[in-house]
C-alpha cells in the first residue's frame, strides 16, 4: 500500500500563492486518480480536484482558474498549485489515491490559512 505525505501548507495573505505536494512512497503510475480534498472547520470534506493516471484533471468550480494540479511521475509526487488564494480557501488539505475504484491511502493533511 502506497503511503502519502502532504507538505507545503502555510499562512499566506489573500491573493497569494502556495504549492502543496503529495509525495507517494511508491509508484503512482497505475492508479485511477490522485485526489485533493479540503476540510474547513465545521464543514464536511470537499473535493478540490483530481488528476488521473492519464493526466486528465478535474477542478471544482470554486477553484477553477486559480488552482492547477500536476504530476511528477519520476518523483511519485502530485502538486496542487494554488494562486489567487482567498480567505475561504482556508482549510486542511489532503491528498488521496484512488485505485480500483476505492480510496487506498490518504495523506496526513496540511494546513492552509489565508488571511484577509
Amino acid at each position: 500500500q502506497v503511503q502519502l505525505v502532504n507538505s507545503g501548507g502555510g499562512l499566506v495573505q489573500a491573493g497569494g500563492s502556495l504549492r502543496l505536494s503529495c509525495a507517494a512512497s511508491g509508484s503512482i503510475v497505475n492508479i485511477d486518480s490522485m485526489d485533493w480534498y479540503r476540510q474547513a472547520p465545521g464543514l464536511s470534506r470537499e473535493l478540490v480536484g483530481s488528476i488521473t493516471s492519464g493526466g486528465t484533471t478535474y477542478l471544482a468550480d470554486s477553484v477553477k482558474g486559480r488552482f492547477t494540479i500536476s504530476t511528477d511521475s519520476a518523483k511519485n509526487t502530485v502538486y496542487l498549485q494554488m494562486n489567487g488564494l482567498k480567505p475561504e480557501d482556508t482549510a486542511i488539505y489532503y491528498c488521496a489515491i484512488q485505485r480500483h475504484g476505492m480510496y487506498e491511502s490518504w495523506g496526513q493533511g496540511t494546513q492552509v490559512t489565508v488571511s484577509s
